[in-house]
């Protein structure tokens, strides 16, 4: 632009001064005629760059999942092809699923043994209150015989003593009462015993023997759903709508669930175009402000975009957590602004490069000059300027 500019202002100062003579070419018109382009196009180039600010950093990205599988294995299948568009839920590939599927019916037999273990549980705690009361009923009763055992040997120790009542009576009543002590005290011990098992509960309550065999089965129910999730996970599905690039995973290979080894990068149809601007371009610019761009993988196409949003953020803005004293980084520090291009369905290579321009609210007049500067950019992309 600055040339086109310089040329038609060249061709009337040859008109005024040179062919036509309206004026003498002397050193003062030669001066003035110098000078006056050099300043007039310093500010309107200062202007333009406050009110029609432009980035030749302006960037396509697209965001990028490394396919990490959640299980290792043996692929089986891998059904997609590299740098063909697949759609969300499709198959990217698949592992070996054999011993994941073994895991599962191995824990699924044990479910049974763990529900009869719950049940017999439950059935002990029935049978402990079962015996508490026969225990209980049972020393009931030998204490009602054990009082009339003792009144008994009293009677009888008086019989014995008036003469009335025979020694031999009388001894074999202090032995059956001696018998129902001994049975009374067993007894109670039983029912200590009883006691105490049935004392030993959880906090929330329940018998240790049934939450014991609760929290097994809670346990082999989980480990059971684990071992349905790994198998769920030997296959892998596309995570939204995108292309596989750069596919070097076939069936054979082994893959692993380690973040350092991706099986494959996704590719999402999302994308940002971000222009990279210096702090203090931003003045003026304001979300859906109109902006205008231009890629080198299109030429003579420009691309109406709006403003979406100024990241207010760099690198440089991020000190590390360090014990060493943070050095000063090299290199300007840029901020990006997000653009938003009209046509949702033209394609936008991920990695294009090219340059464009935001028009603010203000200095609509002189928009036209940054747009003629694009478009002359934009023809340039028609060059392939290599020797070979």
């Amino acid at each position: 632009m600055e040339l086109l500019l310089l040329g038609i202002y060249s061709i009337f100062v040859w008109l005024i001064f040179i062919k036509l003579k309206w004026l003498p070419w002397n050193i003062y018109t030669q001066v003035t005629a110098l000078m006056f382009p050099i300043i007039v196009l310093t500010m309107l180039i200062l202007y333009l760059n406050i009110v029609a600010p432009s980035s030749h950093d302006v960037r396509v990205v697209n965001y990028m999942i490394d396919i990490v599988p959640q299980v290792r294995g043996r692929v089986v299948e891998v059904p997609i092809e590299p740098n063909r568009h697949v759609l969300e839920g499709e198959i990217l590939f698949r592992i070996d699923p054999t011993n994941y599927g073994l895991r599962v019916k191995s824990l699924e037999a044990r479910v049974p043994e763990a529900k009869a273990a719950l049940i017999s549980a439950t059935a002990f705690q029935k049978e402990l209150y079962a015996q508490l009361d026969s225990v209980r009923g049972q020393s009931a009763s030998i204490s009602a015989k054990l009082k009339l055992a003792r009144e008994r040997v009293t009677q009888m120790k008086e019989l014995s003593e008036a003469g009335a009542g025979t020694v031999f009576a009388y001894q074999e009543a202090q032995t059956t009462t001696s018998k129902l002590e001994s049975d009374l005290t067993a007894s109670k011990a039983l029912e200590s015993q009883i006691s105490h098992k049935l004392a030993a509960r959880t906090d929330d309550g329940r018998l240790a023997e049934i939450a014991k065999a609760e929290s097994e089965l809670v346990q082999l129910e989980a480990e059971i759903a684990e071992a349905q999730w790994e198998l769920e996970q030997t296959t892998v599905y596309a995570p939204s709508d995108g292309t596989v690039v750069n596919l070097q995973l076939r069936e054979g290979a082994y893959t692993v669930a380690l973040p350092l080894a991706p099986a494959m990068t996704f590719v999402e149809d999302e994308q940002w175009v971000i222009a990279f601007y210096s702090q203090n371009e931003l003045r003026k610019v304001e979300d859906e402000d109109d902006a205008e761009i231009f890629l080198h993988t299109y030429p003579n196409q420009i691309i109406k975009c709006k403003v979406h949003s100024i990241i207010w953020a760099s690198g440089q803005g991020q000190l590390p957590i360090a014990g060493m004293i943070p050095e000063d980084p090299s290199g300007p520090s840029r901020f990006p602004v997000r653009l938003m291009p009209e046509d949702e369905e033209l394609f936008l290579a991920s990695g294009a490069r090219g340059s464009g321009a935001i028009y603010t609210h203000s200095g609509h007049m002189f928009h036209v000059l940054r747009k003629v500067l694009l478009r002359i950019g934009t023809k340039l992309d028609w060059f392939i300027l290599k020797l070979h």
